[in-house]
């Protein structure tokens, strides 16, 4: 099965670190040309080289993802470099706890930023280059807590709520033009995200995941690989969880 995306060109947010690391490695070693859109330049350095060094093909580019200007720069950057544009992942996130009464409106609106409207920047700004594939993908990386509520986290439940709308209303209006949308839904991996949650959190999850343990970044980025895919020609519209059975006990 080697070369499953042989032939493509994925742009992946937040390719630097945690789950868009492994999804960069993957998609260059499965025959992808990758670019990696993030702000910590140095690990995205690091991710390039090791990609090189393995064989792969991959660049850097600077990204904001709540900033419009930073998204049109890095897609043609992209352009630039590869000629064209097969594949999105929306995988750059944030997380920070705070309830109802605690989190701020600075808060509130840094998440929804990075988390939500990065998305909708993102499927806005690569929609004219996917299109123009005439076969696309786009992957938008969501998280169990877009799905279910627990205490604490506000923000981040509406902005991961959200990112499971858009993904469907994507894949609608895309449906017959060439472009395929589907989300994923991770339970907790282990990323540096884990290091912002509260220990109280921590255990209310661990003891929540029927399988015992939580995963690691590999399992997202095999599940977003098929959707990638020509394997995936005919889904649109799906929701993936990977998340230890976590989601068959809601």
């Amino acid at each position: 099965m080697a070369g499953r995306l042989e032939g493509k060109v994925a742009f992946i947010s937040g390719g630097a670190s945690g789950l868009g690391e492994a999804q960069a490695k993957l998609y260059a070693a499965e025959g992808a040309s990758v670019t990696i859109g993030d702000i910590q330049q140095d690990k995205g350095a690091q991710v390039v080289a090791a990609i090189e060094a393995a064989g792969g093909t991959a660049q850097f580019v600077e990204l904001d993802v709540s900033s419009p200007e930073s998204w049109a720069n890095a897609v043609a950057a992209n352009t630039s470099a590869y000629g064209k544009l097969t594949t999105l992942v929306n995988n750059a996130g944030i997380f920070h706890p705070g309830g109802i009464v605690d989190e701020t409106l600075e808060g509130w609106q840094k998440m929804i930023a990075i988390n939500q409207t990065g998305v909708f920047l993102g499927m806005k700004t690569a929609s004219a280059a996917l299109l123009a594939s005439g076969n696309a993908s786009i992957v938008n990386i969501s998280s169990l807590f877009g799905l279910i509520g627990s205490p604490g986290a506000i923000s981040y439940h509406a902005s991961k709520a959200a990112v499971r709308v858009m993904g469907k209303a994507g894949a609608l209006e895309f449906a017959k033009r060439g472009i395929r949308v589907n989300t994923i839904f991770p339970g907790q991996i282990k990323t540096p995200i884990l290091a912002d949650i509260t220990p109280e959190q921590d255990a209310a999850i661990k003891a929540a995941i029927p399988m015992g343990d939580t995963g690691d970044p590999i399992d997202i980025a095999y599940a977003s690989l098929y959707l990638a895919s020509d394997e995936a020609k005919y889904v649109s519209g799906a929701e993936i969880w990977v998340d230890g059975g976590w989601y068959a006990g809601q």
